[in-house]
Parts: C-alpha cells; structure tokens; sequence
C-alpha cells in the first residue's frame, strides 16, 4: 500500500467530526489578522488538493523527471484565495477531490513511490516523499482545527481551569 493513503482517506470524516455542529461565526473567526479561520483552512485544503498535490503526483507519474513549482501559501492567502468562501461548498469541493484522488491513488503500484521530480525548492524528491508530505499536511490542518474549534467552543468556558492550558489558535 502507498504511504499515507489510509490517513488521505481518513481525513474527511475526522474533519467532518471536528466540524460537526459549527457555526457560521466560528467558522469565519481568525485569532489573529495574520492567522487562519477554520473556513480559510478547508478552502485551502480545496485548493492545494488538485493545484498541488494531485497535479504533482500526474505529473510524477506522466513525465520523467518533472519540474515542480513551489506551492506558495502565503501568496495564495495574501491574495484572497482563501478568504470569502462558504465552509460547505470548500469542504463538499474539496471532499469530492479527496475521493477521487484516493481512489487514483489505489490504482497506482507500489514501485510508484519511487518515481522522481525536480522539485523548484527542494530538488529532488521521489513521489514516496510527496505522500507522505500529503498525510502529514493534513494532520498538521486537523491539529490546527483542532485547536481552533478548542479556543472558542469550550475554553471560554473553562473557569478556572483555563489557568492550567494554554492554547494557540
């Protein structure tokens, strides 16, 4: 089995958990100007899905030694990518991408996972590197949620024990 594939098809419905019950204020609040809302983090995930990683691995797959272009984040963000989107249509969007790029995913061999890139940033990678990139980038999202959803449905409410937390949305 491919590295990373049963945590990239998991991931939808432990987001799906987290998010369960959202409002639209929690969705939209930032804990910081320079900071991410969960909406803005599930848009994200939309996008770099398929402009990314799923682009990635076909050119990966297709070409030999492909060149690939950094994905900037922060220009994406800066330039708005991000922001403005309602949290349903970026994770049903996004959703739908994630199973069809797990269900690729299972169509490729083992030996895939050696297949090569030049990458604009980091030189050489192998498609083994690019996947498990792809699951710990979702699990540093979720850990983000996570703590998200934390610092405003139930840290507030905490009393006293808040002084025994700390948090970092």
């Amino acid at each position: 089995m491919l590295p990373g594939l049963t945590q990239l098809e998991n991931t939808p419905e432990i987001l799906r958990l987290l998010l369960d019950g959202l409002t639209p204020e929690e969705a939209t609040w930032k804990p910081a100007p320079d900071r991410w809302s969960i909406a803005e983090v599930i848009e994200h995930l939309s996008h770099v899905e398929g402009h990314a990683f799923r682009a990635r691995v076909d050119q990966m797959i297709t070409d030999e030694m492909p060149f690939l272009h950094e994905y900037d984040q922060e220009k994406f963000a800066a330039a708005g990518q991000y922001s403005g989107r309602d949290i349903e249509d970026s994770f049903d969007h996004w959703e739908d991408q994630r199973e069809s790029n797990v269900e690729y995913l299972r169509t490729l061999e083992d030996d895939a996972t050696d297949r090569q890139a030049m990458h604009e940033k980091f030189g050489v990678i192998r498609l083994g590197d690019l996947l498990n990139e792809w699951a710990f980038h979702d699990l540093g999202h979720v850990r983000q949620i996570a703590e998200l959803v934390r610092a405003q449905r139930y840290y507030p409410n905490m009393g006293a024990f808040r002084t025994i937390y700390k948090i970092s949305p």
